[in-house]
């Protein structure tokens, strides 16, 4: 039986879910290897040698993104959300909280970069290129051979 070599892995089975909490915050893997205090190059180890921990950093990161698309949704087709106004009227003792619904307009920049990535067949940016390359290249080679010579 072969015995391993190197330094001991500082991994220990609760990061796990810590990793998983993490990654549904946002964090990226550096950030990930900041908090558990190793390279990134040890992230990427784990990764490999653990498959649990490898999932865990998946299921975070998809869970991540899906809020990320919700919010990106609902910026694209506009939404209503609740909010409170605070007054302190002149003379009040204490302030006055006014409860009412906020409504956010569609916002085109995101509803654009929704339905390029959604629908790119057909939303894509079309270049369309012409090339008449002869007309201009004759001209400008007969300015060239027009042009005086060094050394006549």
């Amino acid at each position: 039986m072969e015995s391993k070599r190197g330094r001991p892995s500082k991994f220990k089975p609760e990061f796990v879910k810590q990793a998983e909490k993490l990654c549904a915050l946002g964090a990226t893997d550096e950030e990930i290897a900041s908090f558990f205090e190793v390279e990134v190059r040890t992230i990427y180890r784990w990764k490999l040698d653990n498959n649990d921990f490898c999932q865990a950093l998946k299921a975070g990161k998809d869970s991540a993104d899906e809020r990320v698309e919700r919010s990106l949704y609902q910026k694209a087709v506009g939404y209503r959300q609740q909010a409170v106004k605070i007054f302190m009227p002149a003379g009040a003792e204490n302030p006055v909280y006014a409860e009412y619904v906020e409504h956010l307009a569609p916002d085109t920049t995101a509803a654009i970069f929704w339905l390029k990535n959604r629908r790119p067949n057909d939303w894509r940016e079309k270049a369309t290129t012409t090339h008449e390359a002869g007309d201009t290249l004759g001209a400008l080679l007969g300015t060239i051979s027009e042009m005086p010579r060094l050394g006549k």
